[in-house]
């Protein structure tokens, strides 16, 4: 499992905006999105506009523009009087969020493979090996490491899928790895990922794809993606559940 403050940092390496944010509207932005994607903000918690202005130095209005650009993002729901909320987690919404995202991005694999160039293979060559790199330090020292292991980890995949073309289905891709990510930094608050599994299976997607083998490729993606819904079984995403509510009861 990851620390509260790796997952942070893990968080702020994927949010749009991270790093140089151009306004405060971005950077607001930015943090509230990092904290739904990590799991701080929690599965169902409502989001209080005055409790939210001191904690994210930010104005009502700059708030509430924020949260419906996040509800577009399908992170955030608004059910009017009641306000905003985090969009709950659960079972057949995780199913829905893999299954989409296989569709995506072995399709989309598929189209690199039959476009690949050599500028395509070099990419992904280079975004393996950052991967492979940090996936070799980050279980030293999780603290000092995590947040590059997601920032490569995503930069892996999106140079995978960046091949095929489509620049909007790179875009969707990208809307349903974040998604899956979610999912991902609930299951470390209760219980450790199959790191060494996914390393393997991210040398076996570099050796696939550079020898061109489509079928090897959609298998290993296939069960790399997927392999979440056996990971995170309901007692884990119960867990997470009753973690919120509490948290959430505790501060009223």
């Amino acid at each position: 499992m990851v620390s509260g403050a790796a997952a942070r940092a893990a968080g702020e390496a994927h949010g749009p905006g991270a790093g140089a944010p151009g306004t405060v509207t971005e950077a607001v932005y930015a943090r509230i999105r990092g904290d739904i994607l990590l799991g701080m903000l929690r599965p169902g918690q409502k989001l209080k506009l005055d409790g939210m202005r001191g904690i994210y130095d930010a104005s009502v209005s700059t708030l509430r523009e924020t949260l419906s650009r996040l509800v577009s993002d399908g992170l955030v729901s608004n059910e009017g009087q009641r306000g905003f909320q985090v969009v709950p987690a659960t079972l057949a919404d995780l199913r829905d969020i893999i299954e989409t995202r296989l569709l995506m991005e072995v399709h989309a694999a598929r189209r690199a493979l039959a476009r690949r160039d050599i500028d395509w293979e070099a990419a992904l060559v280079a975004a393996y090996h950052k991967l492979s790199r940090v996936e070799a330090l980050v279980e030293a020292d999780p603290d000092r490491h995590s947040a590059q292991l997601e920032a490569f980890n995503r930069g892996f995949h999106a140079t995978l899928v960046a091949g095929c073309g489509s620049r909007w289905l790179t875009t969707f891709h990208g809307v349903m790895y974040d998604q899956s990510l979610r999912y991902r930094m609930l299951a470390f608050q209760v219980r450790d990922f199959p790191r060494e599994l996914s390393r393997r299976e991210h040398k076996e997607i570099l050796d696939h794809a550079l020898a061109g083998n489509a079928d090897a490729l959609e298998k290993v993606l296939t069960a790399h993606i997927t392999k979440g819904l056996d990971t995170y079984v309901e007692a884990d995403l119960a867990k997470v559940a009753l973690k919120a509510a509490v948290g959430q009861a505790a501060g009223r």
